[in-house]
């Protein structure tokens, strides 16, 4: 595995802590401390993923333009630390959106460089691996921050005291892409792409039908933040809370490299197909089990999911797009992904707001349900056109 996949798998692995800490600990303080409505927490949550997309798509095509990522990569992360204080900071719902919608901005720069990085030094018969492998380490950070959510609401008892301690680990990521990060010459097809947006046209139909079961898989998906909500509703409290992110990471964290190899060896689309059907039994379950122990198990359910799918899609994104145009066609992979995820939080917020949890969870189900039909018409049109 080259070097460069695990030195961004340990920056990763550092900036989740950091983020995963914040994520675990502001739904509490929004809606517990500072009295906002679930549907204001779907707002914050959609409009902080369509920003961080938005900017992956611009992000994306200018690092095909310049023929360098590492610049980029150095400043989304950097951007991302540097917010890091507002949160503690923050005093009302307004001063956590504005520092949500910064912190993904820089989310947004560095991540279509970063995963165009990994195709640019992967051989493509590792590709799986290696983005299940970051995936994993990324989710490891994602275990370690809410664990520390847990410890510090424990010993410290206040949300905003918690959070100072997720400026640390973001500083010590930026550190490590700075000093060991080396990237390689690009090589590109043919000539010096422009920096114009139209150039997504030019990105081959396989990448497009990859696309539209992304559109729905992220419309299936809502943010995280309401799994925090349901779990102090489902008897956690809110110190105990972040276990949910716990566990679903850590589920996350062991699926994602071996499923990433599993993807180098066999059809990647059967193993995206079983990563909807546990979507849906995910969401069945957090819909109607109402003890402790069903929540638990809804949760990793879902991160069972994500396992089996976000490295799996970035590897596909990866094989479907040309080499010079590979940081474009992440940028509008997540740029899409994106764009739904803020659909699917104010769905979701509406639905819990208006008829409760179990109605925001089912019309989950039912998205991903229609993925899975899209995902089978389109196996079957292959084998037609073979």
């Amino acid at each position: 595995m080259p070097r460069a996949v695990w030195i961004l798998g340990w920056v990763s692995l550092l900036t989740d802590v950091s983020s995963e800490l914040a994520h675990a600990l502001l739904p509490l303080l929004l809606v517990g401390g500072m009295g906002a409505s679930v549907l204001m927490l779907g707002l914050i949550e959609g409009l902080a993923e369509a920003t961080a997309a938005f900017c992956k798509l611009f992000a994306g095509r200018l690092s095909d333009a310049l023929g360098k990522r590492k610049p980029l990569i150095v400043a989304g992360y950097g951007l991302a630390a540097l917010t890091k204080p507002l949160f503690p900071l923050a005093t009302a719902p307004i001063h956590i959106l504005l520092a949500r919608l910064l912190d993904r901005v820089g989310k947004g720069i560095r991540g279509a460089p970063r995963d165009a990085l990994l195709a640019d030094v992967t051989p493509k018969a590792l590709r799986g691996e290696a983005y299940g492998l970051r995936q994993s380490m990324d989710t490891v950070g994602a275990v370690v921050g809410p664990l520390l959510a847990i410890g510090l609401m424990i010993w410290l008892g206040n949300v905003q005291h918690a959070l100072w301690f997720a400026v640390i680990p973001a500083v010590l990521g930026v550190l490590v892409l700075v000093f060991y990060l080396r990237e390689p010459e690009t090589h590109r097809a043919s000539g010096k792409p422009t920096l114009s947006l139209s150039s997504w046209r030019e990105l081959p139909k396989a990448f497009w039908r990859v696309l539209a079961v992304v559109a729905l898989i992220s419309l299936a998906r809502f943010g995280e933040g309401f799994l925090i909500v349901l779990a102090s509703e489902r008897g956690l409290g809110m110190r105990w809370a972040p276990l949910a992110l716990v566990i679903m990471s850590a589920v996350y964290a062991l699926a994602a490299w071996p499923v990433g190899r599993l993807a180098d060896r066999m059809d990647r689309r059967s193993l995206l197909g079983l990563s909807l059907l546990l979507l849906i039994a995910a969401d069945v379950v957090l819909a109607f089990g109402s003890e402790p122990v069903w929540f638990l198990i809804g949760v990793a359910l879902w991160g069972l999911h994500l396992g089996f799918s976000q490295g799996l899609l970035a590897a596909m994104i990866a094989d479907t797009a040309p080499t010079e145009l590979r940081g474009t066609a992440f940028g509008v992979f997540h740029a899409v992904g994106g764009v739904c995820a803020l659909a699917a939080s104010l769905l979701a917020g509406a639905l819990w707001h208006w008829w409760g949890a179990p109605a925001c969870f089912l019309g989950g189900a039912v998205l991903a349900l229609a993925a899975t039909v899209v995902l089978i018409v389109q196996r079957s049109q292959q084998r037609w056109a073979q």
